[in-house]
């Protein structure tokens, strides 16, 4: 009897391991994240550290769909050319990003390396754009708390140059500013570059992305 119950026990630890493994999310590489860093709040529209969500925005309506408030953030999910693409716009503000990022992900099954986060950088002239697949955060508080969070420095990030015209002990009051006049009408014709780069970059790769839109 105890040969006997030592057997069935063995087999149920069995069956057991089975199914925590056939439970076992799979990770999807036909799934892509696209964040655009920001804060919500009418008070934050067109400033210069929602740069992010503007892109999203614009990114959103050439693409002909809309947002949804879901857990964490604003999503819209649709398919191209066979692929699945999330676009998300964080709910937790700039500072806590990170946190909106890993749910998405892991909700989604998806691969860090799937995802790009489109962020605002003081240390480039207005209009550049850099884009890379790792890096350090550059002092931008949303891309430092998504590393810590994600416990890597290892991801997608297309930065976009806002300048650094500002006094010193300003730098809060300037990214938290909106947009100058001459800015505003600047990116009237630098906004669907946003639609080209994610495009691209689900059709193409990040390396194929980097070499066309990286500024020169």
């Amino acid at each position: 009897m105890l040969f006997l119950f030592l057997i069935i026990q063995t087999n149920s630890l069995n069956w057991l391991e089975f199914f925590k493994l056939r439970s076992k999310p799979t990770i999807d590489m036909n799934k892509f994240l696209i964040v655009g860093i920001g804060n919500i709040g009418k008070e934050y529209f067109e400033t210069r550290h929602n740069i992010g969500f503007e892109a999203l925005d614009y990114a959103c309506k050439e693409f002909e769909e809309i947002f949804s408030t879901q857990k964490l953030g604003d999503i819209v999910k649709f398919k191209l050319k066979g692929k699945t693409l999330i676009l998300l716009k964080p709910s937790t503000y700039v500072n806590l990003s990170g946190k909106s990022v890993r749910f998405w992900l892991q909700k989604e099954n998806i691969p860090i390396e799937n995802l790009l986060v489109i962020s605002d950088d003081l240390n480039l002239d207005f209009g550049a754009i850099r884009i890379r697949t790792k890096g350090s955060h550059g002092g931008h508080n949303g891309l430092k708390d998504i590393q810590e969070v994600l416990n890597t420095p290892i991801y997608n990030r297309l930065r976009f140059g806002i300048g650094g015209d500002f006094s010193k002990g300003r730098q809060s009051n300037f990214v938290l500013s909106k947009w100058s006049k001459n800015e505003q009408s600047e990116l009237i014709t630098l906004r669907p570059l946003f639609h080209q780069i994610i495009t691209n970059y689900v059709n193409n790769g990040i390396v194929d992305t980097m070499n066309k839109f990286n500024s020169k």
